[in-house]
C-alpha cells in the first residue's frame, strides 16, 4: 500500500486547482451522508492519496462537495441507476462504476450488471486498473 501511495504521488500531474486530501472529519461526514461505513483501505486512500491526478481514471474524493468526484454524489447517482445499496462507488466512467464492498473487494458494474475481474482490495485495483490505464 505505501509503495503504491508513493508511486501515485510521484506520478501526480500538475493541475491549475490541486485536489486536497480528506480529513478524518470529512470522512465521518461522508459516512453520515451515505449511511454506510467506508472500508479501511478506502479511508487510507482518501486521507493519503486522493489528491493525486493521474491519467484518465478519476477515483472518488471526499474533501470538496462541489467536485464531480465527490464520493457521496457519485455513489448516490450509482445507487439511483441500480448499483446495489451495500456497495460504494470508487470511480465513475459514464454510467459504469468501479465499486467496493464492505469486505474491501472491488467490482466493475457495467450496464446494470457485474462484469470482469473482482479485485481483492482497493490497492489491487489501483495497481491493475488506475496505474495501468
Amino acid at each position: 500500500m505505501h509503495e503504491l501511495i508513493e508511486q501515485l504521488q510521484a506520478l501526480n500531474e500538475p493541475v491549475p486547482v490541486p485536489l486536497e486530501l480528506a480529513s478524518f472529519e470529512q470522512l465521518v461526514e461522508v459516512e453520515e451522508q451515505i449511511l454506510i461505513s467506508l472500508p479501511r483501505e478506502l479511508k487510507v486512500y482518501l486521507m493519503e492519496a486522493s489528491d493525486v491526478v493521474y491519467g484518465h481514471i478519476e477515483p472518488v474524493t471526499a474533501s470538496d462537495p462541489q467536485s464531480h468526484t465527490y464520493l457521496p454524489e457519485v455513489t448516490c447517482y450509482a445507487w439511483s441507476i441500480g448499483l446495489p445499496r451495500e456497495l460504494i462507488a470508487i470511480c465513475q466512467q459514464g454510467d459504469n462504476f468501479y465499486c467496493i464492498d464492505q469486505d474491501g473487494q472491488v467490482h466493475f458494474w457495467k450496464n446494470g450488471r457485474f462484469v470482469g475481474e473482482v479485485f481483492e482490495s482497493f490497492w489491487h485495483w489501483v495497481d491493475r486498473v488506475w496505474l495501468n490505464n
